[in-house]
């Protein structure tokens, strides 16, 4: 995976044929690119520091088709949010082990350099796609169904678990409770990511969650 995880975009399904008495003609999108089109659009829409709640019809009319279109792909606009969910949870996760396999080694401060990278990632992830960030901090699903902020939720207490288990390692020379110490050290640094997310949403995306992001990691795991 790259590891520049924005949503994707895909190319407008549309060709305009020239010519005497022809008419715009509107291809018929590839299996999953109108699906992939939907999400994207509701993200970008997120992007908005207004915050104000996305209808069906107002996405639906950002996409210029009518929301039976939207219901053609999607049983609900619950089930277009747990998409962008899906999207959020196998690129962070991707690039996690993807960093965790990078610097596995005897080193006792590989843990740390796991995690500080980790934190990282997860924040430049947010920062990269604002209207995600506003889903991963529970700011746009405030008045969705409540299943979306559970499971958004767990996809922080999975990033904590994963803390815990690099800094094992990194504990184990200097702590007499290694267990202990390292699941501090994981739920400080979980608890500093979403609260650098938090204030970037509030902020309408002015405060970005990358500031001062290396000397900040340096105090928490020095």
């Amino acid at each position: 995976m790259s590891d520049d995880p924005t949503l994707p975009l895909e190319n407008a399904a549309e060709v305009a044929q020239t010519g005497p008495g022809k008419l715009p003609v509107r291809k018929r999108p590839k299996p999953g690119e109108r699906r992939s089109q939907i999400l994207q659009t509701l993200a970008s829409m997120l992007e908005l520091p207004a915050g104000e709640r996305i209808t069906t019809a107002a996405l639906a009319a950002r996409l210029d088709v009518s929301e039976a279109a939207l219901y053609r792909h999607f049983a609900s606009k619950a089930q277009m949010f747990e998409g962008l969910i899906e999207f959020i949870e196998q690129s962070v996760f991707a690039l996690a082990n993807q960093i965790v396999e990078r610097e596995q080694g005897q080193d006792p401060q590989a843990g740390a350099r796991q995690s500080a990278r980790i934190i990282a990632m997860l924040v430049q992830f947010a920062e990269k796609n604002p209207g995600l960030a506003r889903v991963m901090v529970g700011d746009a699903l405030v008045f969705e169904n409540e299943r979306l902020l559970v499971r958004m939720n767990q996809l922080f207490d999975k990033i904590d678990a994963t803390l815990r288990q690099c800094l094992r390692g990194s504990s184990a020379l200097d702590a007499l409770t290694p267990t202990v110490d390292a699941q501090v050290r994981a739920a400080v640094l979980t608890a500093f990511a979403t609260g650098r997310l938090q204030r970037y949403v509030r902020s309408g995306f002015k405060r970005l969650p990358s500031e001062h992001l290396e000397a900040s990691l340096a105090v928490m795991l020095g």
